[in-house]
């Protein structure tokens, strides 16, 4: 009796399983952002509104790119992430230190939340460029990376406005 291993099937089992990993953490990611947002959200007051309504809509755009990167989580088969990840919440951490000491001004605003998008438009970008995605995956991921890198031109150009 002869054992035949078809290497194209582990082949796509491995590249699933990168592509599942490399999705949670975008989908992680996504979570950090949008507590991120929510976190400014309720600390901003009334004189930056149109923070609070750009940050209301980029909070949105992750819990819809979240629910995006599920679904292709769950269509391969695989347990989907739905926490947020360690360095998120150390970002976050930091956001409510700042608060603490007067950093609630527009800038220091509009910096930390460049920062965020800073690291969300990175993990796309290494997403794409290393992340051994399926090829279901990569059109919503490009999309997804094109919608953030907008949002975060927007904020950098409004954190350059109020320097």
């Amino acid at each position: 009796m002869a054992i035949v291993f078809n290497l194209s099937n582990i082949y796509t089992m491995e590249t699933t399983e990168k592509s599942v990993h490399v999705l949670n953490d975008l989908i992680e990611i996504n979570n950090d952002r949008i507590a991120g947002f929510e976190k400014a959200l309720a600390d901003i007051n009334d004189e930056n509104a149109d923070l609070k309504v750009l940050f209301q809509e980029y909070a949105t755009q992750s819990r819809k790119n979240s629910q995006e990167l599920t679904a292709l989580v769950a269509g391969h088969g695989s347990d989907v992430e739905t926490g947020t990840s360690v360095s998120g919440g150390l970002h976050r951490a930091w956001i409510d230190v700042k608060s603490l000491f007067g950093g609630s001004d527009r800038e220091s605003i509009l910096d930390e939340a460049e920062r965020g998008e800073d690291a969300i438009k990175a993990a796309y970008k290494k997403a794409l460029t290393e992340g051994e995605l399926s090829a279901s995956a990569v059109d919503t991921v490009t999309a997804q990376a094109t919608e953030i890198k907008s949002a975060h031109d927007k904020i950098k150009a409004l954190r350059d406005l109020a320097s």
